[in-house]
Parts: structure tokens; C-alpha cells; sequence
């Protein structure tokens, strides 16, 4: 396994100043967030930007692990749905055009929605993601689809339902334990059911329960770390696990995305380190 940072946690921060800094504090890759409202989304990557990008993952040695986009999927507004599909389709062309040699390209995305909406459009949802990772397959891409507290997509039995629905091969998951967590779904629980179809993580802290809960930055909570590695390398994962800081954790008044950046990987490297779980360094 590897230790990554995900951009979602410094939404204004230049790349230029976050991604030397991320490779200073031992993380190994890091993944870039295009969602609206970021200062890399897809509307500001321009021709140069992108080469910026490019340069600065090789002079850092950076992976790029991900691609983050997050469209809503779900809505049965075909106008509002193909935007959201487009949108995907733009961001699965820009991690082709940032493929790094030997790593994978993955764009990670939630599909929108709400919990009892899931019965009504899961199929539709099926179909769509199928759509989508037959273009991302195309591009030499994966689409990792992101199970998420209150949206449609928020349970194991609807992930490993949807992907066997959907079965193909450019299409994962995107495995973000926080979420099944704050659904009082334990490590033990949820990680032998979903870890094996991951191509890609994302960990924070978090305590109490959906939607009663608060999300932390990794090592601020009571989050049990060791004890999901030592699971998730019993599974066989060895992706990236990606720290993320929640929009939760960012509207703090004191928030300072750098200090926090810098708990999440101390915290991850005093498990790895407690563990014994093999990890690239």
C-alpha cells in the first residue's frame, strides 16, 4: 500500500505550493480534485495548467492516484443527468491525458441522490455508470464509484449490488470507510464485502452516527486505523490509501490545510508503522 493526500481538503491552496509540500511530509501520491468550486476544476484547466500539473507530479514523484469529480448520477432530469455525464466524461479525459506510466487512471465519483431514491433508479443508475465505463475503458481509465452517508449509494448490499450489476471491468469502487462507519457498519463488517472490489480509498476520522455525525481529519478522532489496515491487507488491497479532509472539518474558522495534511499522514504512518502492513515508502 501506499499513503496518498486528496486535494478535496485544499480547495484554494495553488498546486504549485500544495504538491511539493505533500511530497515533503512522505506522502507518496496524491489525488487532484476537479469538482466545481476547486481551483483545478475542470473550467481552469486550461493547456498550461495541465502541463503545470504534469511537471510538478514528475518533480515531485507524485502518483497521481485519482481523479476526483463527484456528479450527481441519480437525477431523473435527463438534461441535468447528461451534464453530469459530460462532466465525467471531461474528467476521464483529463486522467487519460495525466496517465502516469504503471499506475492506474481512476476517477473517482458518489452518484447523487438521496437514500430512498435508491429502489426507484437503481437500475437507470446501473445503466449509466455501464455507459460511462465503457467510455472510460475506452481512455484506458477506471471509474471508482464512491458509496456516500445520505445519498442513494450508501450501504454495502447497494455497492456490491450495483457492481455486480453494472460488471465491467473499468468500472470499481472507490472505498471511503468513513461512510460506513458514521452508518455504525464496523471494519470487520463492511471491509471483507467491499474492500475486494476497491481499486482506490479515501479514510478520515469521524464520530457518531448518520446524520448525527461530525467528520474529522485523520488522528483527531477515535477512528481505529491499525485495525483497518490489518483488514484491508487481509483482503489483499494494495491501492493507495488516501487521506481526506472533509468540507466538514474545512469550515472551521482555524482550519489550516497544511497542519492538517501533515496529522493525516503521521497518524496513517504511526499505524503502517505499528502494524507491520507492508507499504512503499
Amino acid at each position: 500500500m501506499r499513503i496518498g493526500y486528496s486535494l478535496w481538503g485544499m480547495p484554494q491552496v495553488p498546486v504549485e505550493e500544495s504538491l511539493p509540500a505533500l511530497a515533503a511530509m512522505g506522502y507518496q501520491g496524491v489525488e487532484l480534485s476537479v469538482r466545481q468550486g476547486w481551483n483545478t476544476e475542470l473550467s481552469a484547466l486550461d493547456g498550461p495548467y495541465r502541463a503545470k500539473i504534469a511537471r510538478l507530479l514528475d518533480d515531485t514523484g507524485l502518483v497521481l492516484s485519482a481523479v476526483a469529480a463527484h456528479q450527481n448520477l441519480c437525477d431523473l432530469e435527463e438534461q441535468v443527468a447528461q451534464a453530469s455525464i459530460a462532466y465525467l466524461r471531461a474528467s476521464i479525459d483529463l486522467a487519460a491525458e495525466l496517465a502516469q506510466p504503471g499506475e492506474p487512471s481512476i476517477v473517482a465519483s458518489l452518484v447523487g441522490g438521496a437514500p430512498d431514491d435508491w429502489e426507484g433508479r437503481k437500475e437507470l443508475l446501473a445503466k449509466r455508470i455501464r455507459t460511462l465505463g465503457e467510455y472510460a475503458q475506452g481512455q484506458g481509465v477506471i471509474l471508482a464509484v464512491e458509496p456516500h452517508s445520505g445519498t442513494a449509494l450508501d450501504l454495502p448490499d447497494k455497492t456490491t449490488w450495483l457492481l455486480d450489476q453494472v460488471a465491467h471491468p473499468a468500472v470499481k469502487l472507490n472505498f471511503d470507510i468513513s461512510h460506513m462507519d458514521v452508518m455504525g457498519i464496523g471494519i470487520d463488517e463492511c471491509v471483507p464485502i467491499m474492500a475486494p472490489y476497491a481499486i482506490h480509498t479515501h479514510v478520515k476520522d469521524q464520530r457518531g452516527l448518520w446524520p448525527e455525525h461530525e467528520f474529522l481529519t485523520p488522528g483527531e478522532g477515535p477512528f481505529d486505523f491499525e485495525h483497518y489496515l490489518r483488514a484491508m491487507h487481509a483482503t489483499g488491497y494494495a491501492g493507495f490509501v488516501v487521506a481526506e479532509v472533509s468540507v466538514m472539518v474545512q469550515r472551521r474558522d482555524d482550519y489550516e490545510p497544511m497542519a492538517h495534511a501533515q496529522l493525516a499522514y503521521d497518524t496513517l504512518e504511526r499505524a503502517f508503522l505499528a502494524t507491520g502492513v507492508p507499504w512503499e515508502r
